[in-house]
């Protein structure tokens, strides 16, 4: 017997879970992964960003001071445990200055970027939209009473998206590359704050966007931190083995205080107000060399 309710009860290849999951539907799932960012990027009329890198793994001065101040009470933790404990907690209050002055430049910079006239919203703060460095990008900018964006990645550890991401700026992937787009597409500027192996991937896939010049609009790359780049991130043997050019390591711009920072950002970013017309779409998305 034919039942007429099967079609009806048959779901819209567009509306079927089990399809859009499949591995077949891929290529649906990367194209949402940019034009659903792209709609909503236009509706809030983000024409630009300035992007955050840096460690999830950075506290607050008061959340570290806190911990330290916990960890010096244990309770049932032998003393090697215990002095470790207390090394690591000494070491995250040290580290938590970066995520102050992060703080900072984010608030600095919102500051200053909500006075420029126009229909769009100028070099809006970007970030990871998690914990650490990436919080305190987005606490700035809320702080200043801004906007900012955070493009979080769906990971089983570590990354779980701040409280101080502005509404319908929260955007959730599942493509590394299709973050890692929406970071470079957008961007005028990076800090780039102490950071681990996710940081370094992200600065290395700018770098080399700009070394091989491949987006036609120049994006400053700020490394925050001599203390802790000069250690991570010498570049002099690549150029001696002759990996890269003499000039290429130039593309760093190596900064160690918010001031110093602010200044390189408003320099950079008043160059590019300089010499462009105002378009009222939003966003504008990098071109690439052709």
């Amino acid at each position: 017997m034919i039942h007429s309710s099967a079609m009806e009860t048959q779901p819209l290849a567009y509306l079927s879970p089990a399809f859009l999951t499949s591995d077949e539907a891929r290529p649906i799932r990367l194209m949402a992964e940019y034009l659903e960012p792209l709609r909503r990027f236009r509706k809030e009329r983000i024409r630009d960003t300035v992007v955050f890198f840096g460690s999830a793994r950075m506290r607050s001065r008061e959340a570290a001071e806190r911990h330290l101040a916990e960890v010096h009470a244990p309770q049932g933790l032998g003393t090697r445990t215990v002095e470790t404990a207390v090394k690591e907690a000494t070491k995250a209050v040290e580290w938590s200055r970066y995520y102050e002055e992060a703080r900072e430049l984010s608030h600095r910079l919102t500051s200053w970027s909500t006075q420029i006239p126009g229909p769009c919203h100028r070099f809006v703060v970007c970030s990871g939209g998690g914990p650490g460095i990436m919080e305190a990008a987005n606490r700035g900018a809320y702080e200043a009473g801004g906007k900012s964006i955070g493009l979080n990645i769906r990971l089983p550890f570590e990354q779980y998206s701040n409280p101080y991401i502005s509404k319908n700026l929260h955007f959730e992937f599942h493509y590394f590359f299709m973050r890692k787009f929406w970071f470079a597409y957008l961007a005028k500027a990076l800090v780039v704050f102490p950071g681990g192996f996710g940081t370094l991937d992200e600065l290395f896939e700018i770098l080399t966007l700009e070394q091989t010049e491949k987006l036609r609009d120049r994006t400053t790359i700020l490394l925050y931190g001599s203390e802790y780049w000069d250690q991570i991130l010498n570049l002099q043997p690549m150029i001696e083995w002759g990996a890269v050019g003499p000039t290429d390591p130039d593309l760093l711009v190596r900064v160690n205080s918010v001031d110093e920072a602010f200044a390189a950002l408003k320099v950079h970013l008043e160059s590019h107000l300089a010499s462009e017309e105002e378009n009222h779409q939003a966003p504008v998305l990098a071109r690439t060399q052709r």
